[in-house]
């Protein structure tokens, strides 16, 4: 592996927080998102705000707002970064298997700083699907999230990535 491939450990194996106090402070943006799949009666409930603990979509979405804030208190490496927008939406998709609805969760942050956001858009999305379960697993303990990646990033070193 290359000394770039594992840059948050010392030359002896130590981890450390890599120093990004001499890079230039750039616009960046990411986007992330999860997946979610559930019974078609467990999105009719989501849907017709039937669930007994509120409005899933609406506490997902803030969940996943105040996990992006907090991304570096979870990810014991990663910086502090200061956000300037981060927005989660929601949305079912249909898909060719008729049992089962999915619930597509995108998450986006911006900033303007020296490192990346990435970990905080992937930490939005997991914590919005994260959160669906949680108020939906009295009636659908089967759900599953199916992926979490990343989308789209733009800004510093590496440039852009957009996934195909």
């Amino acid at each position: 592996m290359s000394e770039q491939s594992l840059n948050h450990f010392t030359q002896d194996g130590r981890p450390h927080m890599v120093d990004v106090s001499e890079k230039a402070i750039s616009k960046r943006t990411a986007v992330a998102e999860s997946l979610v799949r559930m019974q078609k009666a467990t999105r009719d409930a989501i849907v017709h705000q039937a669930m007994r603990k509120g409005d899933v979509l609406a506490i997902a979405e803030l969940a996943g707002i105040m996990a992006a804030k907090k991304t570096s208190d979870l990810i014991p490496l990663c910086h502090p970064v200061p956000l300037h927008h981060v927005a989660v939406d929601m949305d079912f998709e249909e898909r060719n298997n008729p049992d089962y609805a999915w619930l597509r969760i995108e998450a986006q942050v911006d900033t303007a700083h020296q490192t990346g956001v990435e970990m905080e858009a992937l930490t939005a999305c997991a914590v919005a699907a994260l959160t669906v379960y949680d108020m939906c697993k009295k009636i659908d303990r089967a759900i599953e999230i199916e992926h979490t990646r990343l989308v789209y990033k733009s800004g510093g070193e590496s440039g852009t990535f957009e996934r195909r």
